[in-house]
């Protein structure tokens, strides 16, 4: 179960393709991954972990609950 706190990239889109998300895909800027009708920007490479408020957001916008994130 991953606690909602700052994560790396990688721990990410791995817990997104086990909430059954496809990808990532190359996009324009940024790399995407898919379920259904759900498109989701994923953050670029960088340095640093993701954050807890970046986290939220990405979250927000794949329509995954925070308890449903701390079930995976």
């Amino acid at each position: 179960m991953p606690p909602f706190g700052s994560i790396s990239r990688r721990r990410l889109i791995s817990i997104l393709k086990k909430l059954r998300f496809t990808g990532p895909f190359s996009g324009g800027r940024h790399e995407f991954m898919v379920r259904g009708n759900t498109v989701l920007t994923i953050p670029n490479r960088h340095a640093g972990d993701i954050g807890v408020g970046l986290l939220a957001i990405i979250l927000k916008q794949a329509g995954i609950s925070r308890s449903e994130w701390e079930r995976v």
